[in-house]
């Protein structure tokens, strides 16, 4: 089952161009993988609750096509590694009309305690770790399956 996050573009986020600038992407991201977190049941707030962030550590975004006000974008959010310590996400962000891909990306992260001293998620949260690690295997098995 893939979860898809939905997201229409507004017009204060395009250029003199008529197109969304790039610097955009990224909240985009940032906003699929929140949603993606609490379709998940581990909503941010779980996180910060346990005293525990999830830094940006790199951002890597390939541009395919472009999109203009008023396009719907879909955005494909998985695990691609994930060690318990650090984890990439990748993303497939895909216009929903024309079903062109916009954009490919990743994401890497670590996991903190709020000073920000890295921590093994392994240890400090076993139940988040386990999930993703769960998703980490899916993720394998699908790629098997293709």
């Amino acid at each position: 089952m893939d979860i898809l996050f939905e997201r229409k573009i507004h017009y204060y986020e395009t250029d003199k161009m008529g197109v969304v600038h790039h610097s955009n992407y990224i909240r985009y991201l940032e906003e699929a993988r929140c949603d993606w977190l609490e379709k998940l049941g581990m909503p941010f707030e779980a996180f910060e609750e346990k005293g525990i962030t999830i830094p940006v550590l790199g951002v890597n975004c390939i541009y395919k096509h472009h999109i203009t006000f008023a396009d719907t974008l879909l955005i494909k959010v998985f695990v691609k590694e994930y060690t318990g310590v650090r984890m990439s996400v990748s993303y497939e962000v895909t216009d929903k009309k024309t079903k062109k891909t916009v954009i490919i990306a990743e994401t890497k992260h670590c996991f903190t305690r709020k000073d920000l001293k890295p921590i093994n998620l392994k240890k400090y949260a076993p139940e988040f770790s386990e999930k993703f690690e769960s998703l980490v295997e899916k993720e394998k098995k699908g790629k098997e399956e293709e």
